[in-house]
């Protein structure tokens, strides 16, 4: 495999794929000197451009960690070679940009996958397979949250662009937890959504309120802020992210059905035994599960991928799904007025 972009998140796969037994670490793609060093460091050889990697190198993989607007020029050279990429979110900078490279995937018959690396959690896949086991019941509503405090020096980098409308938690927070409900839930296929910059008074929002309607009748709330103090986020309780303190006792998201819920990433399960009924007592339990990596999963998946013994968790199309999510958000912020989405999309 091939690393485009050897900024932060791109390190971050490099290092995933050196400490793999899946798979080898062939080249890094990125004009800057840093990543000179960096291929130095690795024993690999270095390319300014996909083109000439492709010219140059024959590989099987690419992860496509370059800047956002990026992402569909990328993954559409990398769908001309034949060559499998899994592109960081988000997949496009666009809905339209984005569509021309997942359908330009399927007509190639290439496989491309979007970088939504939560997928691969293990808090993830355990709710995800208790969800569909039925045990819950009709999934009937779904409360989620993404509240924490991003302090001042934050919005002081690149020139304060993320003061600025595009650089708030919607565009850049949000789209990993619409990820995550359509994983867990499905499809949504409304949303009403309000914003507010009350608190920092930037051109940009910061705190968003939403409510979703899901294709299998099942509704949802969420709120999001990146200057409230709570530690009710996925950082702040999944224990994945080890540069964020864990909170052990709060959950982010929590998932109610007919027969009972699921709370997330406690995993503190509630069901009924018998007839469901407020008068009954729940039988409680915390379901166990084992803690991986989600990045250093991703890189296995995505080999097995490759290899052609699994179809991808988190396709270009589930990632297309997203971003028509995210989008539908921004547009019903702005008017004020419920935005359905095209679930044929």
């Amino acid at each position: 495999m091939a690393v485009a972009g050897a900024g932060l998140i791109g390190l971050r796969h490099i290092e995933e794929i050196v400490a793999s037994p899946s798979a080898t670490l062939s080249a890094i793609v990125d004009p800057s000197p840093a990543a000179a060093e960096i291929a130095v460091k690795y024993s690999v050889q270095v390319y300014p451009s996909l083109a000439e990697l492709f010219a140059a190198d024959k590989l099987d993989g690419v992860i496509l960690a370059t800047p956002n607007q990026l992402h569909v020029a990328g993954g559409l050279e990398c769908v001309a070679a034949g060559v499998p990429v899994v592109v960081e979110k988000p997949i496009g900078d666009s809905v339209e940009s984005a569509t021309r490279l997942v359908e330009a995937g399927e007509a190639a018959g290439v496989a491309v996958l979007t970088g939504h690396h939560r997928n691969y959690s293990p808090i993830m896949g355990k709710a995800r397979d208790i969800v569909q086991s039925g045990i819950l019941g009709s999934v009937v509503a779904v409360v989620g949250t993404a509240l924490f405090y991003k302090p001042d020096e934050y919005f002081e980098v690149g020139g304060g662009w993320r003061r600025q409308p595009g650089g708030g938690p919607i565009l850049l927070n949000l789209i990993h937890e619409v990820n995550n409900l359509l994983s867990l839930v499905g499809d949504i296929v409304r949303v009403q959504a309000v914003t507010s910059n009350a608190t920092r008074g930037y051109p940009v929002e910061d705190t968003a309120a939403m409510v979703f309607t899901f294709a299998n009748g099942a509704l949802g709330t969420f709120l999001l802020s990146d200057t409230a103090a709570s530690p009710r986020s996925w950082e702040q309780t999944s224990q994945e992210n080890k540069s964020y303190d864990s909170y052990l006792d709060e959950d982010c998201y929590h998932i109610a059905g007919t027969k009972g819920s699921l709370s997330v990433p406690t995993m503190r399960l509630k069901v009924y035994d018998g007839s469901p009924s407020w008068w009954e007592p729940f039988t409680s339990s915390t379901v166990e599960l084992e803690r991986t990596d989600p990045l250093a999963n991703q890189v296995e998946h995505f080999a097995a991928v490759i290899r052609g013994e699994v179809e991808p968790v988190c396709s270009g199309r589930d990632g297309l799904r997203t971003l028509l999510v995210v989008d539908a958000v921004i547009e019903a912020a702005r008017t004020g007025l419920p935005v359905d989405i095209d679930t044929r999309t």
